[in-house]
């Protein structure tokens, strides 16, 4: 059967009303099944006991009038006879007859029997009293359309009702999906870039679920196209200075007069290289945070013994060329949060090379993990480089924002790294803060994640 042939059912309200028909009709067969059989066995045993009264009464003997042919009495006043009656000497000899040509057996089996005679079959009850043998016959096919009249009639009511049935189910069903249809229209009226949620007002229960899940999807493309426009827009505003600080550079090493002005010109041309590859890589980094959290990733129970291992292991070479001492001071077995491992690798890397990164040369940089009362994991990390003032320590956890102290200034950064922190701490639920660190009496960053569900 080809697609074409079942277009009928793309239709809900098409595929309810043929269903219901199909039901209407399977359930009008079934009763007039029930009925005709019911019928025809209450109609044998009725006619069945007529036949048996009717021969006993015969048993006193027959009327005067009584001849072969005769008993018109017996006819019903109908042209065909509903009963035949026979009736037999015990020599064979046939003395009476209410039908002629009936051709009933003349040797009967007494009591009740179906004998086939003249192309049908009767329902014979034979009785012998007097040397005489009494036969009442009865066509069953007069049962048969007594019972299929009566099946009609029950069936009839039914078949007169499907119309309105029929009529009141696409009532019913065209009422219960107006909230779906209105649901249609407004997706359908919506432009491109409108992704607010769809109503669910009126909603059936089994329609609900399927749009709670199309307002998900519409919020995580939401998240997704914010996150595609805040890159956009980072990257024209903050590529702008680089690029153009390193065409200066660029210059100046073509006019630099002699060797040693070519050296420094050159110099200074690769370290504004690094810079802007700095601002690229933390960029990138932070589209790529901000696209998985606009996906949906779903949260995973994670270590944090392990995530730190796997962060020193990439901090590690930066660390040994500054002479850095940086490791794992604490950590508490057993402390897992709920969330992405890559996200949270992520921001105890951004933890780490920003430390490593403001850590005067021959310092040191701990990692420390440990268990609240409350169920809450901590992650610390600690340095002995100079510190914030406390009041620059909230603002640096905005985007592109480098404190203005002359310590800070010289160094090389972009104003993104402890922004991707705050980032993945807040899709784990987590909190971060900034302090001074009480063991190493430099800058100590604090991450706290909520107890795992």
């Amino acid at each position: 059967m080809t697609r074409a042939g079942w277009s009928f059912t793309g239709s809900l309200r098409a595929r309810l009303l043929w269903f219901l028909l199909a039901a209407i009709v399977l359930a009008a067969g079934v009763q007039a099944l029930v009925a005709y059989r019911t019928v025809l066995k209450e109609a044998d045993e009725i006619f069945d006991y007529h036949m048996q009264q009717m021969a006993l009464s015969l048993r006193a003997g027959l009327p005067p009038s009584a001849a072969v042919g005769g008993l018109g009495s017996l006819r019903g006043g109908e042209q065909n006879f509903d009963f035949v009656v026979q009736v037999w000497t015990a020599e064979g000899v046939r003395i009476f007859e209410s039908a002629e040509d009936a051709a009933l057996p003349q040797l009967a089996v007494l009591g009740f029997a179906d004998v086939r005679a003249r192309g049908t079959t009767y329902r014979v009850f034979s009785v012998q009293t007097r040397g005489l043998v009494i036969q009442v016959a009865q066509d069953l096919a007069v049962r048969q359309r007594m019972a299929g009249a009566l099946a009609l009639r029950t069936v009839g009511p039914v078949a007169l009702m499907a119309p309105l049935l029929m009529l009141i189910v696409w009532w019913v069903v065209s009422r219960s999906l107006a909230p779906v249809a209105r649901v249609r229209q407004q997706v359908a009226a919506r432009e491109a870039d409108e992704l607010s949620p769809v109503s669910e007002d009126g909603l059936p229960d089994e329609v609900r679920p399927l749009v709670q899940e199309l307002n998900l999807l519409f919020d995580r493309v939401r998240h997704a196209f914010d996150a595609q426009k805040h890159f956009v827009a980072d990257a024209a505003h903050e590529l702008r200075s680089p690029l153009t600080a390193l065409k200066l550079q660029v210059q100046a090493l073509q006019r630099a007069p002699d060797e040693a002005a070519r050296e420094l010109a050159t110099g200074r041309l690769a370290a504004g290289i690094d810079r802007a590859t700095r601002l690229v890589e933390q960029m990138l980094a932070l589209a790529r945070h901000e696209a998985s959290v606009a996906g949906g990733a779903k949260p995973v129970l994670v270590e944090l013994g392990e995530v730190a291992r796997l962060a020193v292991s990439d901090a590690i070479a930066h660390a040994q060329a500054r002479r850095i001492d940086i490791g794992i001071a604490r950590a508490d077995d057993g402390a897992v949060v709920s969330g992405q491992p890559e996200a949270l690798r992520m921001l105890l890397r951004n933890l780490l090379d920003n430390a490593v990164k403001y850590t005067p040369e021959g310092g040191r940089v701990d990692i420390g993990i440990c268990h609240r009362s409350d169920g809450a994991c901590e992650l610390s990390v600690d340095d002995n480089g100079p510190g914030l003032p406390e009041a620059e320590r909230t603002r640096v956890l905005d985007r592109f924002y480098r404190p203005d102290d002359s310590q800070a200034s010289d160094v090389a950064g972009s104003g993104l790294g402890l922004a991707i922190v705050k980032s993945i701490a807040d899709l784990h639920g987590a909190t971060v803060s900034l302090a001074a660190s009480p063991s190493l009496g430099g800058l100590r960053v604090q991450v706290v994640f909520p107890a795992p569900v």
